[in-house]
């Protein structure tokens, strides 16, 4: 993908799919089997597993294969990198809002 370099880049991409944000909403409660996790959606397994792929491959699920089954978990670093980076931006853009409120007060001021 080369519009998406970065692991945070993958880590958005992969979140931009409300199948793939219902998987981790779902996976928020605790670790769940691959079968489990896919009863709720309609989509041949093989479809669904191409979701768990694209979430796995950027770092924000892991999964591990226990006798018969596939058992996937959040993995918080890749939540916790996409968060960090969110803070920032916001306290940037309030920082921005701050600095503009105080202008346009001091505009108003000298009207």
């Amino acid at each position: 993908m080369p519009y998406h370099s970065t692991p945070l880049d993958l880590a958005f991409h992969a979140l931009s799919d409300p199948t793939r944000r219902a998987v981790v909403s779902r996976l928020a409660a605790g670790e769940v089997p691959v079968r489990v996790l896919a009863e709720p959606f309609d989509m041949t397994l093989p479809s669904f597993a191409q979701h768990l792929k694209v979430l796995e491959d950027c770092g924000l699920i892991a999964s591990e294969k226990r006798g018969r089954s596939r058992w996937c978990r959040l993995v918080q670093a890749r939540f916790d990198e996409a968060a960090d980076w969110m803070a920032s931006e916001r306290l940037r853009w309030t920082q921005r809002l701050d600095r503009l409120e105080v202008y346009l007060d001091k505009t108003q001021e000298d009207v």
